[in-house]
């Protein structure tokens, strides 16, 4: 469980950081897009992407027994 939490904070912080880096280095400049056009917003959407991402990669150990019973 806790290994499946601190998988997903490393997804959200490189996600940030690459949100950030896409806004820096190809950035929309006119400010006509509403991600790339700010640092926070493309922070933010890089960083729910990257948790999103990451949490694909979360073991769930967690089986349900759906055994059915015939009277």
């Amino acid at each position: 469980m806790k290994k499946n939490i601190l998988l997903v904070i490393a997804g959200v912080i490189l996600g940030a950081a690459g949100g950030y880096l896409y806004y820096h280095f190809i950035g929309c400049h006119s400010g006509t897009c509403a991600i790339t056009s700010r640092p926070v917003n493309s922070t933010l959407y890089g960083a729910l992407l990257g948790g999103l991402l990451f949490s694909l990669f979360s073991s769930n150990k967690k089986v349900k027994n759906n055994e059915s019973k015939a009277g």
